[in-house]
């Protein structure tokens, strides 16, 4: 029994000294880190929204970090050619990804994507929110969103909506909307907002869902109505913009912004990261500075941005579901 005892007890020290050496191995690398430049990948061109928020924390946490970060777009592919050389990259802590919710939609459209932005990943910290906008010809018959479901819910049928593509979360932001308020409205893709407000202005198409910055000009300059919000947090300039949550409680469907990391990046490493990318979205600047983009500060740590984007993505996969939506 003695010999056992031992065995287990000298078994279970040597276990504890591997562990501890691990842990000061990967405090020590932490420590350590950064020695050269980090790549924050953006799966978009140069000049778009989810590029802008890149290269507004970059320089912040090239200050912060001591090494220079530089944005790296790789577009094309709706942002998945970026995730799947984020996701093989080393999980050195050396390559970072901008993700957006776009991602988190992606896998339960494409059957084939080569990357689980769930699994493949270990969440850094949520960053940004990219709040959308409801906008209707000047004509509409409704001006704040509760007249807005009523007339939707009035006429099946009778109102088209046009978004940026199925499948993107302007599509599905709005069939959630559908779907909670029981009404039907037929979709109409498009491939920009672009090219969806000149139609909306003209009444080609009665609603257009299109990212606050692109509606809030237009609207201001009276072309088009602004109606509603897309996500619960009001905006700064658009502060007479009601949220959709008004008629629909809980309704949310901003896009949300968050750095990534490849899956088994050092725990110190990421913990890192995200101190730093706190520090830089808590200063006193950045709410102005985000506004100026169309965007909202929302930060999170890594467990809770681990928890937002497994629900999000839940809730993406039950309206792709329950909507029937598919990108053939």
């Amino acid at each position: 029994m003695k010999k056992i005892f031992h065995h287990i007890t000298h078994h279970t020290v040597q276990c504890l000294v591997s562990v501890g050496l691990l842990m000061s191995a990967g405090v020590s690398y932490a420590q350590a880190y950064p020695n050269k430049p980090i790549r924050l990948l953006v799966g978009y061109s140069a000049g778009g929204g989810v590029d802008a928020m890149a290269r507004l924390l970059a320089p912040r946490l090239s200050i912060l970090l001591g090494q220079q970060v530089v944005v790296d777009n790789r577009a094309g592919a709706a942002g998945l050619i970026a995730g799947d050389a984020a996701a093989k990259a080393a999980p050195d802590g050396y390559t970072l990804i901008l993700g957006d919710s776009s991602m988190l939609i992606a896998q339960h459209l494409q059957p084939k994507m080569s990357f689980d932005p769930i699994k493949d990943f270990a969440p850094v910290a949520a960053v940004f929110s990219l709040p959308l906008m409801v906008v209707t010809t000047n004509n509409f018959p409704a001006k704040t969103p509760k007249e807005f479901l009523a007339t939707l819910k009035s006429s099946p049928g009778k109102y088209s909506f046009a978004t940026s593509g199925v499948g993107t979360v302007q599509h599905l932001g709005f069939e959630m909307l559908k779907g909670q308020s029981n009404s039907f409205v037929v979709h109409i893709p498009y491939r920009g907002a672009a090219q969806i407000v000149p139609d909306v202005i003209s009444g080609q198409v009665p609603i257009g869902v299109i990212s606050a910055t692109a509606a809030l000009a237009q609207a201001k300059a009276g072309k088009l109505q602004a109606i509603a919000l897309m996500s619960q947090a009001r905006l700064a300039g658009a502060e007479n913009v009601a949220p959709l949550a008004d008629a629909l409680p809980g309704f949310d469907a901003a896009p949300l912004l968050f750095v990534l990391a490849p899956s088994g990046t050092p725990g110190p490493v990421v913990e890192k990261l995200n101190d730093a990318i706190r520090q830089v979205m808590r200063a006193p600047d950045m709410p102005q500075a985000a506004a100026l983009q169309g965007a909202v500060p929302a930060y999170m740590s890594s467990a809770q941005l681990a928890t937002a984007i497994t629900a999000e993505s839940a809730n993406w996969r039950k309206i792709v579901k329950e909507q029937k939506i598919s990108v053939e």
